[in-house]
C-alpha cells in the first residue's frame, strides 16, 4: 500500500500533491532525498498539510541541485542500496502489523530522470521501490508535452502509472489532452490555494480512483 508520487519537472507541485494523498488517505510520508537543506524540507510542510506521519531522509544535502551533484558536494556518493522502506516504530508498530501495514506516500526529488549518481536515475529508485507511480504536473503552458514525455519514460520501464494529478489553475482543453494523449486518468485536480492551509487542502475532494492505491497490496 504506497504509491510514489513523481513531477514533470521541479517546483510543479509534488509535495502539495503528497500531502494532498496523505490528507484524504491517512497515509504516512517520506521524501527518501531532500536537497537544498536548509530552509527546504519537504516532510515539515507535508506534517502541517496533512499531519501525516512523516519518516526521516536518507539523505538531507545542503546544495540545491539534482542529488548527484548535491551529494558529490558533500564528497558522498548515492547508492540504490542505500534504500529501503522505512518501518514503523512503537507504539505504532504493533498495529500496524494487526492491520497489514499503513498506506505510504514517497515523494521523488525532481523529475523521473534526476540523477542520483553517475549510472543512476530517480526511475532506478522508483523501480527499487516497487511502488505504482503518480504524476504531479502544473497546469502551465507546455504541460501535456512535459507530462506525455515523462508518462512515456515511466513507461518504457514498465512502472504502473496510477494517474496524474494537476496543480494550479485548471484549464479543461490541458486535461482532456493530457488523458488522450497520455493515455492516462486524471486523478485530481488541486487549484492555487490562498491560504495554502490543511483546512482548504481538505475541502479539494479527490476522484475515487486517486485513492484507489490504498487498497493495494504492493
Amino acid at each position: 500500500m504506497r504509491v510514489f508520487v513523481t513531477g514533470t519537472d521541479t517546483g510543479v507541485g509534488k509535495t502539495v500533491a503528497s500531502a494532498w494523498l496523505c490528507l484524504h488517505t491517512g497515509a504516512d510520508y517520506w521524501k527518501p532525498i531532500q536537497s537544498g537543506f536548509p530552509p527546504d524540507r519537504d516532510a515539515v510542510e507535508v506534517a502541517r498539510l496533512s499531519g501525516a506521519r512523516v519518516y526521516p531522509e536518507r539523505y538531507l544535502l545542503r546544495l540545491a541541485r539534482s542529488p548527484f551533484e548535491a551529494a558529490a558536494h558533500e564528497g558522498l556518493r548515492i547508492g540504490l542500496d542505500d534504500f529501503s522502506l522505512p518501518r514503523p516504530q512503537p507504539p505504532d508498530l504493533q498495529t500496524d502489523l494487526q492491520t497489514g501495514g499503513r498506506p505510504l506516500v514517497i515523494e521523488g526529488a525532481g523529475g523521473v530522470l534526476v540523477p542520483l549518481n553517475e549510472d543512476a536515475t530517480m526511475l532506478d529508485l522508483m523501480e527499487r521501490l516497487a511502488a505504482p507511480v503518480v504524476v504531479a504536473a502544473r497546469t502551465g503552458l507546455g504541460t501535456i508535452n512535459h507530462t506525455c514525455l515523462t508518462l512515456a519514460a515511466l513507461r518504457a520501464r514498465a512502472l504502473p502509472v496510477l494517474g496524474v494529478i494537476l496543480c494550479g489553475p485548471l484549464d479543461e482543453t490541458t486535461r482532456a489532452a493530457i488523458e488522450h494523449f497520455g493515455t492516462v486518468r486524471v486523478l485530481g485536480h488541486i487549484p492555487q490555494l490562498d491560504p495554502l492551509t490543511r483546512e482548504s487542502l481538505l475541502r479539494v475532494a479527490p476522484a475515487p480512483e486517486a485513492l484507489d492505491w490504498v487498497r493495494w497490496k504492493s
